[in-house]
């Protein structure tokens, strides 16, 4: 398997550092936000040239997310999404984020759908998603990359159900995939989680991964939530993408984290 670590769980290491204690604990991918403080949400070609090189020298795989929580405004998170009137920062943001994903070599960029504004009727929150992801799919085709689009709890697309609602819209097309979130399927779906693997498998193209406890979006250590991952990592097993450990909230313990979740996951494996 293979096992990443999601970048915004080391906000307190430079990319580079980051990059490094990740391979040296032993893992082969790294899904990588462009955010700042790492690589930016704009890199410049020289930027992405020397990440791209630090990746091949540790043998690194990478996929690219768009989850960072001021990544576009300062001072309100995820702000704009793709279902706000103005949402054209955030589709120019996924655009170059799906560019620098071909520049790297990442089969993957993810994306969600956002929280519906209160002043937007569901009609249109589903419309506008739904034009936003047709742009984006001709750049995915046009760059040969895969968006990954992850059922966010509280989101307008929060659940499978609801994933496959908006692929139905767009035609079911081969370049739109399904990041699943472990933790997600725990919090609020009506299956057990490893049924949510089952399900979500014919449109499986990233994985992030961690604990979480029934109806608390709260990302946890393994261990310190309600999961039972014997079945779940049985599930995953003849998966090719990347399952990347998403706790961003633990970057003051970082490599200490990273260890444990790896020693976990490959007990479980």
């Amino acid at each position: 398997m293979n096992f990443g670590y999601c970048s915004n769980g080391f906000r307190d290491h430079s990319l580079d550092d980051a990059l490094s204690v990740l391979a040296d604990l032993g893992y082969t991918g790294v899904a990588l936000t462009l955010d700042h403080g790492h690589l930016g949400p704009d890199p410049t070609f020289d930027e992405v040239s020397r990440v791209a090189t630090k990746l091949g020298r540790l043998g690194l795989s990478v996929v690219v997310e768009t989850g960072g929580r001021y990544t576009l405004d300062r001072f309100r998170k995820h702000y704009p999404t793709l279902l706000h009137e103005d949402a054209g920062a955030r589709v120019a943001y996924t655009k170059r984020a799906i560019e620098v994903a071909a520049d790297l070599g990442a089969p993957v960029v993810h994306l969600w759908s956002g929280i519906r504004p209160a002043e937007v009727p569901d009609d249109l929150a589903w419309d506008r998603l739904t034009a936003h992801c047709e742009t984006l799919l001709a750049d995915a085709e046009e760059h040969d990359v895969v968006l990954g689009f992850e059922p966010e709890p509280g989101m307008l697309v929060d659940d499978l159900a609801s994933y496959e609602r908006l692929r139905k819209r767009l035609g079911e097309p081969d370049r739109f995939g399904l990041t699943l979130d472990i933790g997600h399927c725990q919090c609020l779906e009506p299956w057990p989680v490893a049924e949510c693997v089952r399900r979500a498998s014919p449109y499986l193209v990233h994985v992030q991964i961690e604990d979480m406890r029934r109806d608390v979006h709260e990302h946890l250590e393994f261990g310190d939530g309600e999961i039972e991952f014997a079945p779940v990592m049985a599930e995953l097993r003849g998966f090719d993408g990347m399952i990347a450990v998403e706790l961003a909230r633990h970057s003051h313990a970082a490599p200490a984290v990273a260890q444990r979740s790896i020693e976990f996951l490959r007990r479980h494996s």
